[in-house]
């Protein structure tokens, strides 16, 4: 099972975009939701494929500036990737 701290880069990549003020409410407001889902203490695959779910959701919103646009891909890839890896252990 994944621990905590592999969640980091993730977390970290939403931290910047909350902390950003030119990023729209609504999309540092799925990103702090995302951020809540995977501190949850619910099992990895729940955490991470819900967090990409909302992400989702927001990625094609047109106020989204495009660096915000560019973590937030970072962020699905890395959370895509640590599915594919827990489901294959």
């Amino acid at each position: 099972m994944m621990e905590m701290t592999d969640m980091k880069p993730v977390i970290s990549l939403l931290e910047q975009i909350l902390n950003d003020r030119t990023v729209p409410k609504n999309i540092r407001k799925a990103a702090e939701d995302s951020k809540d889902v995977l501190s949850t203490n619910d099992s990895d695959e729940v955490r991470i494929s819900t967090a990409i779910h909302i992400l989702d959701e927001i990625i094609n919103d047109p106020n989204m500036p495009m660096y915000t646009r560019t973590k937030i891909w970072n962020a699905v890839s890395i959370l895509e990737e640590m599915r594919r890896l827990s489901k294959g252990t």
